[in-house]
């Protein structure tokens, strides 16, 4: 029985199924654009199906990354500028990835906000699928989540999965030795790590987002958005051509943290500061906000976003390759005796 009273719907409290279809249906050829030796299905399935051998694997190990974009988002939403923390969102999972040698295969992501905003939510989902073709992996699924009371309005969040696979007995890193090379990649920025302070930073400057840019051409916001450099592709193809013993993907804890991570038991590294110019976001970063040199090593990039550790005897060669794959590479220093990092020279 019913009172006479027009019922409750789901999008009188918030939910519209009708414009999550709708953004379905117009992510569907961005997807599309990612496909890849190996996708079985599209989007709209309860599952996405990928097939390991049609993608050229005959023993092959699964290697999974998630990651998300940080308060970075923060910038993006009060800037209005959404077109590419997709991208970061990839190339923070991807970039893991390959540091195990494994190659990127297929990316899954979440998508949640309050009050879902269909063409907001297609230019961040676009986003995502540049991030998969730069990096050779296909964009097989995700879901979006209009969630209202938990997000206020035009807020969101971004999550993502990536899985990939290498051939048995070919993970990284392996065999890193006293006396490897280390070569550093250029970053593009600051990437997707230390916004919590690159935000504190900017409050303390008086500067707005749409401000002129204090380190170079446009404004403030749209520099500080410049999207995660992906290095997958350059990355596999000098693990191809042989010599690399392992790659760290400097994110969050910068050089001194990160490198670490894929040196064994004993041994540490000499780096030379001086190998590399400091890009002009880290010197006006670490100016404003009085950040000593330490700290900027352990919270930024400052300017090398992935680092390849490689026998002395490949590094000329394996820079070479990178240099053609499109990479600008510095040559840091040398794995030594001896667990911790040691600096030389000076950053700022």
């Amino acid at each position: 029985m019913t009172s006479g009273k027009n019922g409750l719907t789901y999008a009188d409290a918030g939910v519209d199924i009708d414009a999550g279809n709708e953004l379905v249906d117009r992510i569907k050829p961005a997807a599309k654009r990612t496909a890849r030796p190996g996708v079985m299905s599209g989007l709209g399935g309860f599952g996405a199906l990928f097939d390991l051998k049609a993608a050229g694997y005959e023993d092959p190990i699964l290697v999974g990354a998630t990651d998300g974009v940080g308060t970075k988002l923060r910038i993006a939403i009060d800037t209005g500028l959404v077109d590419g923390v997709g991208i970061d969102l990839v190339a923070m999972c991807v970039n893991d990835l390959v540091c195990q040698g494994a190659e990127p295969l297929f990316f899954l992501d979440y998508f949640a906000t309050g009050k879902l905003e269909t063409d907001v939510a297609a230019r961040i989902i676009e986003g995502i699928a540049e991030g998969c073709v730069r990096s050779g992996c296909a964009l097989i699924g995700g879901e979006t989540a209009e969630m209202p009371g938990m997000y206020p309005k035009g807020d969101f969040d971004l999550a993502g999965f990536a899985v990939g696979a290498m051939e048995r007995g070919t993970a990284l890193p392996e065999g890193v030795s006293e006396g490897d090379v280390l070569l550093g990649l250029a970053s593009d920025g600051v990437h997707s790590n230390g916004y919590s302070l690159v935000r504190q930073i900017v409050k303390y400057s008086g500067l707005g987002w749409d401000g002129d840019n204090p380190f170079g051409e446009g404004k403030l916001g749209e520099a500080l958005l410049t999207p995660t450099r992906l290095y997958v592709k350059q990355a596999l193809a000098a693990v191809r051509a042989g010599g690399v013993n392992a790659l760290a993907h400097i994110t969050g804890g910068g050089l001194t943290e990160n490198l670490p991570r894929v040196l064994p038991e004993g041994l540490g590294a000499d780096i030379d500061l001086g190998a590399w110019e400091l890009p002009g976001v880290f010197k006006w970063l670490a100016e404003t906000g009085g950040i000593e040199e330490g700290e900027m090593l352990k919270t930024f990039n400052c300017g090398i976003g992935m680092m390849l550790v490689v026998k002395a005897d490949r590094a000329d060669a394996l820079t070479a390759v990178l240099e053609g794959e499109g990479e600008t590479v510095a040559r840091l220093g040398t794995v030594t005796a001896g667990e911790g990092i040691r600096y030389t020279g000076g950053l700022l």
